[in-house]
């Protein structure tokens, strides 16, 4: 007799060697992509995390990075919000437990950080929005809650439990979503959890847009949360409007030749409304490419974390490719942000909002390049040459020499560029506070190594951003 199917569907896997998803991603996307939540357990078998508490709250004190510090107080049941930057001396004077860090755009500070999105590939690259990355003490949370996108949530260190509502694809019931009306945080009024796990590092949670879900901290941990793109139509809408009344052509107007004397002069009829829709559509994008054009420009700008700051100069193009034959390499800025198109004829580039007409190969490998060689600049044509040299005047490139490193937390950086850069200046630790053990400033930012301290070894689990 042949076992009878269960009545669930799937929610939960194990990774295997070659699987990270548990599946074929082409099985991944049919099934669970913004259908129904996943765990995978072993996703990323061995897991440690390129990042360490400290880090995160020494980035969380820097200007321009966003951060915020989430404290509950169980016995009232309150909620407590506060954003950075940080002064250092906050993280020690926390309890050690009932808190969270949070600091979005982590991969635009870390390599390492940015190399996991790579792991990521079977998702359009453009759709992936930043890596966030929360350190919470133990029982830290932020609440029940929903994201309007779809999220990969990977644990790194420790342990979290989360709780999530599956209800809607499993039985079809949408759940409450409903807000609670006396806290700042977007938390829900109600909150009824079909699903219970601790997951563990290298165990990683997919949930699609309005899942409700509560993550509770077992224990100091660190998560990664790999948040997707997802504008909403009135977003799409009004950077549309705004592209459509720029180009617009004031010579396109209503028009009714086909006039016939109305029965009531008052009245707009359905002929005249039927003449508005015309001229509306006459001003429409028609044209794939300038549609796709207007999107590449909205979609490589959709919430951006900081601008990339144009250089004054550049050196000739002789002279970046006898650089990058001398063993310096072109790297991409961590904030610019780029994608392809084909159109009609060759491609289109985007480019932080820019858009550059290339022949395919060229578009395809500045969109993927995170560096460029001697040899992937050499494999260019002409055209995507001149348009690497408008990058680098840019600041979208910067030659910069690998082998150049900074003493900096024993951690190997991406040293000296070449063009636009203004000098690194390193103060040391004796000129600090006792809390700080390393400033270093540049023109990214300034970069700031706190000694994270609370005389417990939980405590000082901390996440980095």
């Amino acid at each position: 007799m042949a076992a009878r199917k269960s009545s669930s569907p799937l929610i939960e896997v194990t990774a295997r060697r070659g699987q990270p998803l548990g599946m074929a991603p082409a099985t991944f996307l049919r099934d669970f992509w913004q259908k129904r939540p996943l765990l995978i357990r072993n996703a990323f078998p061995d897991f440690q995390t390129p990042v360490q508490p400290e880090d995160l709250a020494g980035l969380a004190c820097e200007e321009g990075v966003l951060a915020r510090l989430i404290e509950h107080d169980k016995a009232q049941d309150s909620w407590r919000v506060r954003s950075g930057p940080f002064q250092e001396d906050i993280f020690p004077a926390l309890p050690d437990h009932d808190w969270t860090l949070l600091v979005q755009d982590v991969d635009k500070w870390d390599k390492d950080v940015r190399a996991l999105i790579e792991h990521f590939s079977f998702l359009p690259r453009w759709r992936m929005d930043d890596v966030m990355i929360s350190f919470a003490a133990t029982g830290g949370s932020v609440g029940a809650h929903v994201d309007q996108y779809d999220v990969f949530l990977l644990q790194a260190h420790g342990h979290r439990r989360w709780q999530i509502d599956a209800s809607e694809s499993i039985k079809g019931k949408r759940p409450p979503l409903g807000f609670r009306p006396d806290v700042e945080l977007k938390l829900l009024e109600v909150f009824k959890p079909t699903h219970d796990w601790v997951l563990a590092p290298g165990d990683m949670l997919y949930l699609p847009p309005n899942v409700p879900h509560h993550g509770v901290a077992e224990d100091p941990c660190l998560t990664f949360s790999f948040g997707m793109r997802a504008p909403s139509s009135a977003e799409l809408i009004s950077d549309y409007l705004d592209t459509l009344i720029a180009d617009a052509d004031e010579n396109i107007r209503y028009q009714d030749a086909d006039l016939k004397a109305p029965a009531d002069p008052n009245e707009i009829d359905t002929v005249a409304m039927a003449r508005v829709i015309t001229a509306l559509n006459a001003i429409r994008m028609n044209d794939p490419d300038k549609l796709g054009d207007w999107f590449g420009r909205f979609i490589t700008t959709y919430r951006a974390a900081g601008e990339v700051m144009a250089h004054q100069a550049a050196p000739p193009q002789e002279e970046v490719l006898e650089a990058l034959q001398s063993g310096l390499l072109l790297q991409r800025h961590p904030w610019a942000r780029l994608a392809w198109r084909r159109a009609k004829r060759g491609a289109s580039l985007y480019v932080s909002g820019q858009d550059f007409a290339l022949p395919v190969k060229d578009a395809q490998r500045l969109a993927g390049a995170e560096q460029l060689d001697a040899a992937a600049y050499r494999g260019l044509s002409d055209k995507g040459r001149a348009v690497v040299q408008q990058l680098l005047v840019g600041g979208v490139f910067q030659l910069i020499d690998p082998n150049e490193v900074y003493a900096d937390a024993e951690e190997e950086v991406l040293g000296e560029v070449i063009e636009g850069h203004e000098q690194v200046e390193v103060i040391e630790a004796d000129s600090m506070s006792d809390d700080v053990h390393l400033v270093t400033v540049h023109d990214d930012g300034i970069e700031v190594i706190v000694n994270f301290d609370d005389h417990d070894e939980d405590d000082s689990d901390a996440g980095r951003g």
